[in-house]
């Protein structure tokens, strides 16, 4: 058994454990864990420190996830919209297969805490072949993007034949991998892994870190591992309530990203899922945020701020409005505040 896989197996999963190492409510844990299943490896444990930090928000269950009774079991409709078993055939061109049932850590504002770590995502080799038939079957799927679950917690070898049997069929020329493993059990980035995953590019990874101190030397050791592969990386942060919702927290985040190499490629509006509106923010906070990031970080450092519409709709950018007065003279305002025009 490899270090990574020692962590994930001594992992806290029942409110007990939970309670002996950063206190709480064993009663309130006791419920919200018999609803939604909980796991925080030891790794993410010692970046919590104590009991209401941003990374403590992210992993320990609150009671108020089961208050929430107005959010979406199926936000973003993707039981509708899947065609064979864990897979999601929502744009044209893409695909959304899932192949993993686990993570190495269940973030409370997950958008699939309805069926993550629990027996109602069921994923077998029937499964996945089935998922192949569909993608050999629909040649206008150009692109697929791995998750889960956590693509990263299969083997090396599990994740290498499924990677091989996409890049047999002829269509597909897009491989996606969406993991937070790089952010919650970077040491599961192995030398081994990073050489396996060279193989097969056109490859890309997006991973996904929400505040400035989960970005540790681990992390940056998991993401660079990855980038000396020759795999670009973006993140995709969601805005959350009491853990990135500030400009200067964001900021240090999105340049931070940079350092590290990984480009920040999305921010999500927290979507409509049951059992997370404690971490839902107004969409203003994130127009707010983006108001302070333009202009005043490197483009680099900025992502597209975006929802994902109910039901499917797809993702949606949403962009700080700068045009003041439309005509033959358009008029703005800068990312400073000031007033400019510019004669179209």
């Amino acid at each position: 058994m490899t270090s990574w896989q020692k962590l994930l197996k001594n992992s806290i999963d029942s409110p007990w454990e939970l309670v002996a190492q950063l206190g709480g409510n064993i009663c309130d844990l006791e419920q919200v864990v018999n609803t939604y299943p909980l796991r925080i490896n030891h790794y993410y444990l010692n970046l919590i420190k104590k009991a209401g930090t941003p990374l403590y928000k992210q992993a320990v269950p609150d009671i108020r996830e089961l208050y929430d009774k107005e959010g979406l079991i199926d936000p973003l409709a993707e039981e509708n919209l899947s065609p064979v078993p864990n897979l999601v055939h929502k744009y044209p061109d893409r695909a959304l297969f899932l192949i993993c049932s686990e993570c190495a850590m269940y973030c409370r504002f997950c958008t699939r805490k309805r069926k993550v770590g629990t027996r109602e995502m069921v994923i077998t080799d029937k499964t996945i072949e089935a998922g192949f038939d569909y993608l050999q079957a629909t040649p206008r799927i150009r692109e697929v993007l791995l998750s889960g679950g956590d693509p990263f917690l299969l083997s090396d070898h599990k994740l290498e034949g499924i990677l091989k049997r996409i890049r047999e069929i002829p269509s597909i020329e897009i491989i996606r991998i969406g993991t937070r493993v790089p952010c919650t059990l970077p040491m599961r980035v192995t030398d081994e892994l990073a050489a396996m995953l060279k193989k097969y590019h056109p490859l890309y990874i997006n991973t996904h870190f929400n505040h400035p101190a989960e970005i540790t030397p681990e992390a940056t050791c998991a993401c660079g591992r990855l980038a000396d592969a020759g795999i670009p990386l973006g993140c995709q942060t969601v805005l959350l309530k009491g853990v990135n919702d500030d400009a200067e927290v964001m900021r240090q985040l999105m340049r931070k990203l940079l350092t590290i190499r990984v480009k920040p490629y999305y921010l999500f509006q927290a979507d409509l899922t049951r059992g997370t509106s404690h971490f839902r923010t107004c969409i203003d906070t994130g127009l707010e945020i983006m108001r302070q990031l333009i202009g005043h970080v490197s483009g680099m450092a900025v992502p597209t701020f975006a929802l994902d519409a109910p039901g499917g709709g797809g993702k949606i950018p949403l962009t700080p409005e700068y045009i003041t007065h439309y005509g033959e003279t358009l008029e703005f305002i800068t990312y400073k505040g000031l007033p400019c025009s510019y004669t179209d």
